[in-house]
């Protein structure tokens, strides 16, 4: 996966400051389809996380059960991206 064109992609992300610059970046450079699929697979992580059935997950997330257990392959598995964004999502909410 890694080649210049991806850490360009990834230099750019990083140099957006706020929400609203996320959303008008993605919105150009992603379909809202795909922008969705990327949100329901954190949510289905954070789910998994939570010891949540795949049941529960599929309905309330409408995802598959083959999204659901890749996500979780990744979530335990993965190159941990998915622990590391969970566990400062917590930290952040801790703070609120």
């Amino acid at each position: 996966m890694r080649d210049p064109l991806s850490d360009e992609l990834f230099e750019a992300i990083l140099l957006l400051k706020d929400k609203e610059e996320c959303y008008r970046f993605f919105q150009d450079i992603a379909t809202i389809s795909e922008i969705k699929a990327l949100a329901q697979r954190l949510e289905v992580a954070k789910l998994l996380e939570k010891n949540v059935t795949y049941t529960t997950i599929a309905h309330k997330t409408g995802a598959s059960t083959a999204t659901i257990s890749r996500v979780k392959r990744c979530l335990y598995f993965g190159a941990d991206g998915y622990q590391l964004i969970l566990k400062r999502l917590a930290k952040k909410e801790k703070v609120k």
